[in-house]
């Protein structure tokens, strides 16, 4: 098959290139990365900084000029216990299970010791000292009514992901005065139906706090000597992905085998193909970024100082591509998303439009081309987020995506 564009070489040039990538490899990463050596990953922590120096060993073997940039993040949620929830109603007691019954609001106040009330419906009168439960949907209405009476917190509803988990996060809206706690739907309905029976004592903690810390990237640019750079001729090209996650919970790991070590595995690849193919001609780079999941920090720190020329290929997930990959295109991104779309058609790697809220918007924000691209991310953020679940073949075709792409946009460069 050849391109239908004149000034791209012959695809079998590029069907030799892509070949090179490995799965091994990727899993390899995947499975590092995922270890219990760091703790999920989260920003700030020692586990996040010995992925960093992990990552940035791997990029200097690579041949690469690396540089960890550190940068102060705020507002991180830290929950320094385990919560607990549990109820009394006609003498039956039930304790529920964090994560799988229940969560943290991210809107919580702290409440790092078990306390027990009466509860009361939102619309009750008398709030004050009691635990409120809020209507689906209305916990702000609910907050505002329990901060005003006094009360010791409010319940509200969540769903769950497909396998019943309340996946993780730790950015969110700003805290309220009272603490809160996010029950299941379902949980939430029970506790409805038994407040409309008789009375109800709730127990529960929220030891979730707010903190600032200190974020890491992972800088590695391709010295002029590297095939991959040439004379300097080629087009500039930085590939990027987040390497953090939430973090483990007390007693709880969290993985993040997919969100994001796939997509870091992925692009780790890319560039040890890259680097080491004779004919590709690129201005090289790669980011892996901290802080992406507490509001994408690191790409917001680093995108002002990237050249505007350059153009970005940004990859958040690839464990499991179902129909067809994600990607969303920023900034002056036209002639990168037609070469995107090129070389996925030449890879078999089929597109569709869609919403990538991730790295790729701070780079688009900051002027520059920019694409995220996303394959899929099975249990994500929960504790069923584990590296048996990131596909092989979504590796591949992740890692032969970027490499075809930045393959192309080389050699349209030298044509």
């Amino acid at each position: 098959m050849t391109s239908t564009t004149p000034d791209i070489p012959q695809a079998p040039d590029l069907a030799a290139v892509v070949e090179r990538v490995s799965a091994a490899r990727m899993l390899a990463t995947v499975h590092e990365l995922a270890r219990d050596h760091y703790a999920g990953r989260r920003v700030g922590t020692p586990g996040g900084r010995a992925a960093a120096a992990w990552l940035a060993e791997r990029l200097r073997e690579l041949g690469a000029e690396v540089e960890l940039d550190s940068f102060p993040v705020a507002d991180v949620r830290e929950l320094y216990a385990t919560p607990v929830l549990e109820w009394n109603a006609g003498g039956q007691a039930l304790r529920l299970e964090h994560r799988r019954d229940f969560v943290e609001h991210l809107a919580s106040a702290e409440l790092p010791h078990r306390h027990t009330a009466p509860l009361a419906a939102a619309s009750e009168t008398d709030l004050r000292g009691r635990w409120v439960l809020a209507e689906a949907g209305d916990w702000a209405q609910a907050c505002e009514r329990a901060e005003a009476h006094g009360a010791a917190g409010v319940l509200t509803a969540r769903g769950t992901d497909a396998e019943g988990w309340m996946p993780k996060m730790i950015a969110g809206p700003a805290t309220r005065a009272v603490p809160i706690i996010a029950l299941r739907t379902d949980r939430h309905a029970r506790l409805a139906d038994a407040l409309a029976i008789g009375p109800v004592q709730v127990t529960g903690s929220m030891p979730l706090r707010q903190i600032s810390t200190e974020g890491r990237n992972v800088h590695a640019r391709f010295p002029a000597s590297s095939p991959v750079r040439g004379a300097g001729t080629g087009p500039r090209v930085l590939l990027a992905a987040h390497y953090d996650g939430v973090g483990d919970d007390p007693g709880m790991r969290l993985p993040a085998a997919a969100d994001n070590a796939s997509g870091v595995a992925a692009v780790l690849e890319a560039a040890r193909v890259l680097t080491a193919d004779r004919i590709t001609r690129a201005d090289l780079s790669v980011a892996f970024l901290d802080a992406e999941e507490t509001g994408a920090w690191g790409s917001a720190h680093h995108a002002p100082a990237v050249p505007s020329d350059t153009l970005v290929l940004n990859l958040d997930g690839a464990a499991q591509l179902h129909q067809a990959a994600s990607v969303e295109a920023g900034g002056p991104a036209h002639a990168l998303l037609a070469t995107l779309d090129q070389a996925a058609r030449l890879v078999g790697v089929p597109l569709r439009a869609g919403a990538m809220a991730s790295d790729n918007r701070r780079y688009a924000a900051a002027g520059l081309a920019a694409v995220g691209i996303g394959m899929g991310m099975p249990g994500y953020q929960t504790p069923a987020e584990t590296p048996d679940r990131v596909q092989p073949d979504t590796l591949v075709a992740a890692a032969r995506l970027v490499v075809a792409t930045t393959w192309l946009l080389s050699s349209r460069s030298a044509g």
